[in-house]
């Protein structure tokens, strides 16, 4: 599909299809709806996931956003990445690129890590760290087997950390969980079983959308950076 438009063109084509996705009614995530109300995200459309370009590319942008006043200025705000590709991934697979990403986006990293969160994925503080801020990353794919996490293009949001500390501090994170997993049980006719309570067990687990047994590890690295491999 992508080779019927030019890379403009086809970066509209999705990021109206994204925003027609969450702007549905019935979509769960009350985060990003408010964020889409409030026009406070930022979007981009970047080549295959895990490749030297996609991540050269989208290692600048998600340095602006994190960087940006966007963050601290509202309550809730979101980096969409969407990726041309790979296309029809089975849920393993989808993790598989996922991880690559994040791993890749590591290695580039110049900043330390967000000393708010763990970067042990094993660790419930746990949260992937870029350009020294804290996010919680949800990703989306065509196959995976939960409705709010299905989109045709490979695609990582990246969430904030802060906002959600936020909304425990201010208590409405319980309210707004709940309206969350009401609208899963009415898409979805069950709660995703991988979203555990806030800060009690390590996000790392979530961030796929595939449902993994106990004793998963996530394939990051808790060590020192590597150089970039090519």
């Amino acid at each position: 599909m992508r080779g019927l438009f030019t890379p403009a063109e086809f970066a509209i084509k999705v990021h109206l299809e994204f925003r027609r996705m969450v702007m549905r009614p019935e979509f769960s995530c009350l985060g990003a709806k408010a964020a889409f109300n409030e026009n406070t995200y930022a979007f981009g459309v970047f080549d295959d996931m895990g490749t030297k370009q996609a991540t050269e590319q989208l290692s600048k942008e998600l340095s602006g956003f994190a960087r940006s006043p966007i963050i601290n200025e509202n309550e809730f705000s979101s980096f969409v990445a969407i990726f041309r590709g790979p296309l029809d991934l089975t849920e393993r697979e989808f993790e598989i690129c996922l991880w690559l990403q994040l791993r890749q986006l590591h290695q580039v990293d110049r900043s330390d890590w967000d000393p708010s969160v763990s970067s042990d994925p094993n660790d419930p503080d746990f949260s992937f760290s870029f350009a020294g801020q804290a996010f919680y990353v949800v990703g989306m794919h065509g196959r995976s087997s939960r409705e709010a996490r299905r989109f045709p293009w490979p695609t990582l949001v990246f969430n904030p950390h802060e906002q959600f500390e936020r909304l425990r501090t201010e208590k409405k994170w319980k309210r707004m969980q709940g309206a969350i997993r009401a609208r899963e049980l009415a898409i979805q006719g069950s709660i995703n079983p991988m979203l555990s309570e806030f800060g009690e067990e390590s996000e790392a687990p979530q961030y796929s959308g595939r449902a993994v047994s106990d004793d998963w590890e996530a394939p990051f690295p808790v060590a020192p950076k590597r150089p970039l491999e090519h």
